[in-house]
């Protein structure tokens, strides 16, 4: 089985448009709620929620014009919350996706 890498490197190379990246990062905190609420609130929140998440993954995979990638395999349905926290903290602390210094310091 591939390590959990290869699953980060594919995720990323179907997912490098930006309104898809953005959508995600709205959209996959807004399911991780929605399941949160629909442990600990009225169902119909946490449903709401959920489906509207949902809906901006599957616009952002329209624009991108590709298949989510959980098509191949429910292990995406992992990888996707680790991708979107290391994309929000590259745009935060400013580093950007291939360092070629750390490369060459890796040489």
């Amino acid at each position: 089985m591939p390590k959990f890498g290869h699953y980060m490197k594919q995720y990323d190379h179907e997912h490098h448009n930006g309104w898809n990246k953005l959508l995600h990062a709205i959209g996959i905190p807004i399911i991780f709620a929605g399941i949160i609420l629909l442990i600990l609130m009225p169902w119909q929140w946490g449903l709401g929620l959920f489906v509207a998440g949902w809906a901006l993954l599957f616009l952002g995979h329209k624009i991108e014009g590709n298949q989510p990638a959980f098509f191949q395999g429910a292990l995406y349905l992992l990888v996707g919350p680790v991708w979107v926290a290391k994309e929000i903290k590259e745009l935060l602390l400013g580093q950007p996706k291939d360092n070629p210094a750390k490369e060459s310091r890796q040489v």
